[in-house]
């Protein structure tokens, strides 16, 4: 492996600015560790060469210009496929948009490249962002790189991927009940959902809208501050963008002291159904921070008890009006229409070939959850759980700065263990949930691996609305204290891909 592709996203920038290194080289060699890799990994849904190495060359000529650049100029990035870029097929992972190509850029896109930031291209997720394991893309799953055999989390398996098998230093996800930090969580890597309306989801295909949050994926606590720096802050064409300034999310970062921090353990997170690596490398990373100078306490959140069975009617109810406009008619896959059938058999025969099971079955749970005589009784009920779900956060708040626990209940599974079993699936992510439905802002960072199986177990820390640079004033501190502890980061000890894994002696 190159020592170009193991820098961080801060040490490349740099380097590019400093004229010590192109763009162009870096990300050529980045593309080659995708040519290299991504056969076994499957991170990427379209790689975008020759705009990358013409959006690399353009950095390198403003440096050789004398221009001032963005701290994350030059650097290459990937970006979950459910973001609009113009003349790169957006698919959100499903045949119903296969091969269509958005005529505009989403915000996040415009940004990125504002920034200086090279597209190397998009990644592969679940289908339409409903997932935890990015089995149910329609274009086949991405493995985790810790071990080709197991998922690499999901939504944005992708994005994670991509990142942890150096194939990219940064990428974007987005986050609808955990899909940027259970994926972070189970391959070693850096993951924020930032506040609800902290970042804009103008130009990103929706799932859930009252949910949905897109946010950095990274390799170190810095790296993910600086790209949340560049993607934040307010947009008019986001109707629920937040017009108030970004937390100083870097310098948080950067600050790497937590003396006096209050943190609360949640006892509801935790517990039966917990693996005991996860819970002895949470319990081992608590020792830690009470050991750097916070504050430790337990506190409880009653009602997170009900935040599973909240999401699960909250967010199908949404899906299901947001992919109603798929439908056959006017863009993406059209099947049936062959001059005899009727619209209404067109739209049944394209939708029915298009989505894939899982966004079936969202669908239909949603539409009878919204639907006559049954409105109140589920959705509305559901609404009212989710306002005090928000409750036992702004009383948890009244105690604590943050909130901390496990990102998810085990380590990564393996390939088919849960897709015959939804519970089992959505139950990947009981922890992550809870934020979502708040719009609070949380994080996972990377403590370990299990002892039972070498792989990867990450912690959450969750913050107020607005107060994302708590997460990462937590994020840093925890991060350096680990690295001092280990010596290096945690990915220093990921197999090559392709290797057998032989993880003994690795768990630390």
């Amino acid at each position: 492996m190159s020592s170009t592709i193991k820098q961080t996203a801060a040490e490349l920038a740099r380097r590019i600015a400093a004229g010590e290194q192109s763009s162009e080289e870096v990300t050529q060699a980045h593309l080659d560790r995708i040519a290299q890799v991504d056969t076994d990994v499957h991170a990427f849904l379209a790689i975008d060469a020759e705009r990358a190495l013409q959006q690399a060359r353009a950095v390198d000529a403003k440096v050789a210009a004398g221009e001032r650049l963005g701290p994350l100029a030059g650097v290459p990035i990937g970006v979950k496929d459910l973001f609009c870029y113009q003349g790169l097929p957006t698919t959100a992972a499903s045949r119903i948009l296969e091969g269509w190509i958005p005529p505009y850029n989403s915000t996040v896109v415009d940004r990125l490249l504002a920034a200086g930031l090279v597209i190397l291209g998009k990644t592969n997720l679940d289908e339409f962002a409903m997932g935890s394991s990015t089995e149910s893309s329609a274009y086949g799953p991405t493995r985790n790189p810790w071990d080709l055999e197991r998922i690499p989390g999901g939504s944005g398996g992708g994005s994670s991927a991509c990142v942890a098998a150096f194939e990219a230093p940064l990428a974007i996800g987005t986050d609808t009940g955990g899909s940027i930090r259970q994926p972070a969580a189970v391959t070693g890597t850096v993951g924020t959902k930032p506040t609800y309306g902290g970042v804009s989801r103008f130009g990103v295909i929706a799932m859930a809208s009252s949910l949905d949050q897109p946010g950095p994926c990274a390799r170190n606590v810095l790296d993910a501050a600086l790209l949340h720096e560049v993607i934040g802050g307010h947009d008019p064409a986001d109707s629920t963008s937040i017009d108030s300034p970004l937390p100083d999310v870097v310098a948080a970062a950067r600050k790497a002291d937590i003396k006096g921090l209050r943190i609360g353990v949640v006892h509801e997170l935790g517990g039966e159904g917990y693996a005991p690596g996860v819970e002895q490398r949470f319990a081992e990373a608590v020792e830690l921070l009470s050991g750097l100078g916070a504050d430790i306490v337990e506190v409880s959140c009653p009602h997170f008890d009900y935040a599973l069975a909240t999401y699960y009617l909250i967010m199908p109810a949404e899906v299901s009006s947001n992919l109603s406009r798929y439908d056959g008619m006017r863009y993406g896959l059209r099947v049936g229409d062959d001059g005899s059938a009727s619209t209404e058999q067109v739209m049944r025969f394209s939708r029915a070939a298009g989505f894939g099971d899982e966004a079936k079955r969202r669908i239909m749970i949603g539409t009878y959850a919204l639907s006559a005589g049954y409105y109140d009784a589920y959705y509305g009920s559901a609404q009212k759980m989710r306002t005090l779900i928000a409750r036992d956060f702004a009383n948890a708040f009244g105690k604590c700065d943050v909130l901390i626990s496990p990102t998810a209940p085990t380590t990564a599974f393996k390939f088919g263990e849960r897709t015959n079993d939804p519970m089992a699936m959505y139950k990947s992510d009981l922890c992550t949930i809870p934020a979502n439905l708040a719009g609070i802002s949380a994080a996972s960072f990377p403590i370990g691996l299990a002892a039972e199986d070498g792989l990867p177990v990450g912690l959450q820390v969750m913050a107020p609305a607005m107060a994302d640079d708590r997460c990462y004033l937590l994020g840093g501190a925890l991060e350096a204290a680990l690295n001092d502890r280990w010596g290096s980061p945690l990915l220093d000890r990921i197999p090559e891909v392709g290797q057998a894994a032989g993880r003994e002696g690795r768990t630390r």
